[in-house]
């Protein structure tokens, strides 16, 4: 299986959360089950351009055997993926209207902002994450959310409601307390290849 682990604002490659999984993924290479291929994308570009840099990752590897981690901006930008190929994914205190964050966050004097040396959000781009933003999810690709209450970030709210319409295909675990950067992420790392794994041996039987 490959799995692309899709990185928050601001964080990079080197995600703590995308290490530990790539680790803990490299330490399951054994013959009790199949190989999984890590890719950890760079994100640090503009929202339109990372979504296709993704979108043509996905389809170079094959959707049959690719799923998704996203992690807040990251768990954004897999639901858009998962809903245009079908895949996989699981989504970790997903934004789930950075639009509004980001405005929120930087006024207009603070646009456009200076992420990397390379690349500064402004306004342009928060409309195009906008109109691209799916209003339910529908698809029978399979969505594990996970949600913990003590986000100082988000508003976990936001993503209970979204992905508890009746439509939506996705399996929900809110917590309480917790943090924006799911400190005990390591601990759900099983559950995550887990989930994936099963989904992928679904799809190949022909079961979603």
């Amino acid at each position: 299986m490959n799995l692309i682990y899709l990185h928050g604002f601001k964080s990079s490659v080197q995600s703590i959360k995308g290490q530990l999984l790539k680790h803990y993924c490299e330490g399951l290479q054994t013959g009790q089950m199949p190989p999984i291929q890590m890719h950890l994308p760079d994100l640090n570009v503009p929202p339109e351009q990372a979504l296709q840099q993704v979108s043509a990752l996905i389809e170079h590897l094959g959707t049959a055997n690719t799923a998704l981690v996203g992690s807040s901006l990251g768990g954004f930008y897999a639901l858009q993926l998962a809903a245009k190929h079908q895949i996989a994914a699981v989504l970790i205190n997903p934004a789930m209207q950075p639009w509004t964050l980001f405005r929120q966050l930087f006024s207009d004097e603070q646009l456009p902002f200076a992420v990397t040396e390379t690349w500064s959000l402004d306004h342009p781009q928060l409309d195009a994450l906008e109109q691209t933003a799916i209003q339910n999810y529908s698809a029978d690709a399979p969505i594990l959310v996970l949600l913990q209450q003590g986000d100082e970030v988000l508003d976990y709210h936001e993503a209970e409601a979204f992905f508890s319409q009746p439509a939506t295909q996705a399996l929900l675990i809110c917590e309480t307390n917790g943090n924006h950067g799911m400190d005990d992420f390591a601990e759900k790392m099983p559950m995550i290849v887990q989930f994936l794994m099963a989904q992928q041996a679904g799809t190949a039987r022909g079961i979603v």
